[in-house]
């Protein structure tokens, strides 16, 4: 042992006990927790080498320190490989030379080359090990530069003396998967240079892509960002427009696209964003029971190599703040988010725009000026690699069910990736779910005919006043990516040589189909929580009132059939018993639970039960397809498969729109898969096909019990039918080109509105106007009716859809919808059919 090693050995080992002391990892790839041979995918019967992608004491102390509290190979152990001989398994990759170029390390590159001149079975395999301390992204100036030790340059030894001090209690672990270094060596080229190039390339790319997910691109200083968009091409292009049409002095109008740009631009910062991590910490704690996070691995395998576009669903103002945080404490860049102006208020304001918040107007179509600057701003970011997230609802729900998907974000987001399509860009599906949402009384207020009311800080004040209530789980679930590219060469094949245009013809039409798409997929990985399984069953009861026992057989009837079900199973599934998730219904306030001599029943008062259909609506999609073949079987005892198929498609695709359904390649396959379910579930009775008679399914005859369950599983659709019911017989009854479409909205959310009343039932979320507006959109899409001078017209299809439709419904349920309509037309055949019906 040389005597400069016996003098650094005390010196080493002093460091790595202080180091012990004081460092504290906040996250480790893979989980901590689950941290062994398995999980990084190592042989144990092979020697370990860890490359470090620069040399730095501190990270190799960290590692020490990790492996031998883990039981992983230590980084300390000798290695020897025929004449190299190697005092401890530990390697960076890279030296810098002077001009600042990364050179192989002369340790490294002997590896390689006594590997290549040693036998076939000499084995090592390379684990690349990453360490963050901090997490800081790189800025081009000022003191939070100087104290990260992890940007995109090397720091010096005093720059990383202070960030350990700084940034010791929240340090970044992640282990790549092994690289077996004979076998690579093998599978390259036979010339050693450039299969030490080859190794040396993975490395790198393994190591760029680790940081890019973490720290993403330099943040560029704000008054330079702003001063780029008032520069930009697309921006001085309006302002000359401008200038000639409305002979205003370009200067002028400089002027006004930095004030814009000043409105608009966040101004992230490390200090706020670690702030917010530790607060936000302490809220979800105090607020709730704990955050389940489903899919995260999906976001890792693409974050390094795509611009990601996170779009999650919109039901709560702390959407936004808890998707950061997740994303932050799960090792990933926090994205660019973008809020309403109407957030931008004293005090929340800055803060959220430090937090990496962007601010635009719920409207700038007239503003010529303001929407190229804005335009430009989100180009900016996507291009320079910021993770950005918006919503593409456009506002929250306040039905709790995805709303249709607005176009402006997407159509920039399409319009940025085809001026620059250099990377891929992929859009993040992202399912939050509550189990207690704290807007929920607003929410009710407002489907109620209440006004919107305006943000303010007090907000904050009664939200903190709230924190004693129980609010359960949140469920955060990550979809099936969307990568962009991908699904438009898939759709659209044409993209590739119009994609330099500004506004290409096919652009109009692939907005739309881009936000359903993102919505199906958000849907998809929805979660089935004890509350949204709750309020499933209980609402499907006629006076909001079941027994114990039965209640707990429909939900675990429901998951096991969400289980099973034929096409994606992105959504998650309760954990527990369904006794437990009616008693924590309870705890959370939403049901009452009250004993009876004859055993316990469960109960939801009219406001608990007004509540709940926020949550029922949450998952509501989930459970489509077998509560429309329960339904259909409520007006008819039995079916053969091509009956009940004939009956409900033309049904189907009105409510894959609704709700945004996964739509089935083969729709009959699905249905016979479905009832296949229904009939182990002991919900339908199934005759085999015989010699004189098809296969056939039928109601349960001699079991009331199957009987209710089915009737329970098929309520909850039945509120859909009967709007799109409502809204066509209204448009019937008023004939071909007499309404436009606000005056059909309108008169369909009375009738609605009417039928709630009339029922006694407290179900605002039933005639809320957004809903029949996209229920107008479906019947266009779908060509059931079209626009004739602004008119709405229509043909012999609708009436048939009508008519299937009204097969669906039993009598009593027909005479009931017919008794609300407004009878401002003579009877039609449909009226007479009706009560020839109910005469029965």
């Amino acid at each position: 042992m040389s005597p400069v090693t016996l003098l650094l050995r005390p010196l080493r080992n002093l460091s790595r006990r202080l180091l012990d002391k004081w460092v504290e990892l906040r996250a480790v790839e893979p989980d901590i927790n689950a941290l062994d041979h398995s999980a990084l995918n190592l042989d144990p019967d092979l020697p370990v080498v860890y490359v470090f992608p620069y040399q730095a004491l501190s990270d190799e102390l960290v590692i020490e320190q990790l492996c031998e509290g883990r039981g992983l190979p230590s980084p300390t152990l000798p290695l020897s490989i025929g004449d190299m001989r190697l005092s401890h398994s530990r390697l960076r990759l890279l030296r810098h030379s002077r001009k600042g170029k990364g050179l192989l390390s002369r340790r490294l590159a002997q590896l390689i080359e006594a590997l290549e001149n040693a036998p076939d079975e000499v084995e090592v395999q390379l684990v690349p090990v990453s360490v963050f301390w901090g997490r800081a992204p790189g800025k081009e100036f000022g003191f939070w530069k100087f104290i990260s030790a992890d940007s995109w340059r090397v720091t010096g030894v005093l720059r990383r003396a202070i960030a350990i001090l700084v940034h010791g209690r929240s340090v970044d672990v992640h282990f790549g998967q092994p690289l077996k270094l004979h076998e690579v060596l093998r599978e390259g080229p036979e010339d050693q240079a450039l299969a030490r190039r080859r190794i040396a390339r993975l490395l790198r790319v393994h190591f760029r892509r680790v940081r890019t997910r973490l720290l993403g691109p330099d943040l560029s200083h704000r008054h330079t960002m702003i001063r780029n968009l008032q520069k930009a091409p697309a921006v001085q292009d309006v302002i000359s427009e401008l200038a000639r049409d409305q002979n205003q002095r370009p200067a002028r109008l400089e002027k006004r696209a930095l004030r814009y740009g000043r409105e608009i631009a966040s101004n992230m910062g490390y200090p706020v964003q670690r702030f917010l991590a530790h607060a936000l910490k302490r809220l979800w704690h105090k607020l709730y029971d704990g955050i389940e996070i489903r899919g995260m691995s999906r976001v890792k395998a693409i974050a390094g190599d795509c611009e990601l576009i996170y779009v999650p669903c919109h039901r709560s103002h702390i959407d936004y703040l808890l998707l950061s945080y997740v994303l932050f404490h799960e090792g990933l860049m926090t994205p660019h988010v973008a809020a309403g102006k109407n957030l931008d208020m004293p005090v929340i304001g800055p803060i959220l725009r430090r937090g990496g918040a962007f601010f635009l107007r719920r409207s700038f179509r007239d503003n010529r000026l303001y929407g190229a600057v804005f335009d430009e701003y989100v180009h900016q970011l996507i291009t320079r690699g910021h993770p950005v997230e918006y919503f593409i609802e456009g506002g929250r729900s306040r039905t709790g069910r995805m709303l249709p998907p607005r176009p402006g974000m997407l159509a920039m987001t399409l319009r940025s990736f085809l001026r620059d399509t250099r990377r891929e860009v992929a859009f993040v599906p992202v399912y939050i779910g509550y189990e207690k949402v704290f807007e929920s009384l607003s929410y009710q207020r407002e489907l109620s005919g209440a006004s919107k009311k305006k943000e303010s800080p007090l907000d904050l004040i009664r939200v903190l006043g709230q924190l004693k209530q129980p609010f359960g789980k949140v469920y955060l679930n990550i979809g099936e990516p969307l990568k962009l590219g991908a699904w438009l060469d898939k759709t659209t094949p044409e993209w590739q040589a119009s994609r330099h245009q500004r506004r290409p013809e096919w652009l109009t039409s692939a907005v739309p189909r881009l936000g359903n798409e993102i919505a199906t997929r958000i849907n998809a990985a929805a979660a089935l929580n004890p509350v949204s399984l709750s309020a499933l069953v209980l609402l499907s009861t006629a006076h909001h009132a079941i027994e114990s026992s039965l209640m707990q057989r429909q939900l675990a009837m429901l998951v096991r059939l969400a289980g099973k079900l034929p096409g994606r199973q992105d959504h998650s599934l309760p954990e527990g018993t369904p006794e437990e998730w009616i008693a924590h219904c309870a705890h959370l306030g939403l049901v009452t639970l009250r004993p009876q001599h004859l055993g316990e029943l469960v109960i939801a008062t009219p406001e608990q039960a007004s509540l709940l259909t926020w949550y029922r609506n949450n998952v509501l999609h989930l459970l489509a397809l077998p509560a429309l073949i329960a339904f259909a079987f409520r007006n008819t005892a039995q079916y053969t498969l091509q009956a009940l198929d004939e009956q409900i498609s033309p049904a189907w695709p009105v409510l894959v729109r609704e709700l945004f359904v996964p739509e089935a390649p083969e729709l009959k396959g699905d249905i016979a898969a479905t009832l296949a379910l229904l009939s182990d579930e002991g919900l339908l009775e199934h005759q085999p096909a015989t010699e004189n008679t098809p296969e056939r399914w039928s109601r349960p005859v001699a079991s009331q019990e199957s009987s209710e369950q089915l009737r329970l599983l098929a309520q909850p659709v039945q509120p859909t039918l009967e709007r799109g019911y409502l809204l066509i017989a209204a448009l019937l009854q008023h004939g071909s080109g007499t309404l436009d479409r606000e005056a059909l909205e309108t008169h369909s959310g009375a009738l609605a509105e009417r039928l709630t009343l009339l029922s006694g039932l407290n179900a605002p979320e039933f005639f809320d106007k957004r809903l029949f507006r996209g229920l107008l959109d479906t019947l266009l899409e779908l060509d059931f009716i079209w626009l004739d001078d602004n008119r709405l017209c229509f043909g012999e299809a609708l009436e048939d859809l009508q008519t299937r439709g009204r097969d669906l419904f039993d009598p009593a349920l027909r005479h009931r919808l017919q008794h609300v309509r407004l009878r401002d037309t003579p009877d039609t055949p449909e009226d007479n059919a009706d009560s020839a019906d109910e005469s029965r």
